[in-house]
């Protein structure tokens, strides 16, 4: 049944509308992949406060167990909470009951800290295959991709000028940026938060959660020989 639904074959960024604000202002949502980790939580929630800016966090499950209250401060500030699995595997090629078992541990979690919206999912590493959109079908879960990710190739990683010129220069209307900000080696990461971020109000963006934006898309993308098949249901605006 889950191949069964309808999907269609695109580019990052160029299947759904602009999510665009009343006064006109393009929208542009900010993620945050892995954690919560204390203190790199506080940091990153006084710097979205500072900046009167939304977010979606994509949580891993194990980070939530260990460290319940940083998700719950994540919530109390008023941003998107999405499951980025519970142990942070590739999901590919494993069986369906240990997918099924990643995600709802992990969205169970998220509602016990406080979480009452919609819980997207975001693979880790952004590898889908067999059993995971099989379970994203049925379950009726939506998955959620990126269109900019300044940090996320190259050894080491880059440092803070490289990634807000990278990020400023890449972002288009309706775009989806994800950043790695809750461990010590990324520093540059939150180092740069700021600069992104104001960067982007400059060139006139406003910031929209994932939610809020509706920003789900559907993708089939081949890397080299490894074909990634991306199936959520979805609603297609065109």
């Amino acid at each position: 049944e889950w191949l069964s639904q309808r999907f269609r074959v695109g580019t990052l960024g160029d299947l759904y509308d602009d999510p665009s604000a009343d006064d006109g202002r393009p929208g542009v949502a900010l993620t945050f992949d892995d954690g919560p980790m204390p203190g790199f939580t506080d940091e990153i929630l006084a710097i979205l406060e500072r900046e009167q800016v939304h977010a979606t966090f994509f949580l891993v499950g194990e980070a939530i167990a260990a460290y319940p209250g940083e998700t719950e401060r994540i919530v109390a500030a008023g941003h998107e909470v999405g499951n980025h699995s519970y142990s942070h595997r590739r999901m590919v090629l494993i069986p369906y009951d240990s997918v099924a078992d990643e995600l709802q541990r992990t969205d169970q979690l998220i509602r016990a800290a406080g979480y009452t919206g919609p819980i997207r999912f975001r693979p880790p590493y952004g590898k889908k295959l067999i059993n995971l959109p099989r379970y994203l079908a049925r379950a009726g879960v939506t998955s959620i991709t990126w269109d900019v990710a300044p940090d996320s190739y190259g050894d080491p990683a880059p440092d803070r000028e490289r990634l807000v010129r990278t990020t400023l220069e890449q972002v288009r209307p309706g775009y989806i940026v994800l950043l790695h900000v809750m461990f010590a080696v990324r520093r540059n990461s939150m180092d740069a938060l700021p600069d992104i971020i104001r960067g982007l109000k400059d060139r006139g963006y406003r910031f929209l959660t994932v939610d809020a934006g509706d920003m789900s898309r559907p993708i089939l993308e081949k890397r080299g020989f490894e074909l990634l098949v991306y199936t959520t249901p979805y609603t297609w605006k065109g």
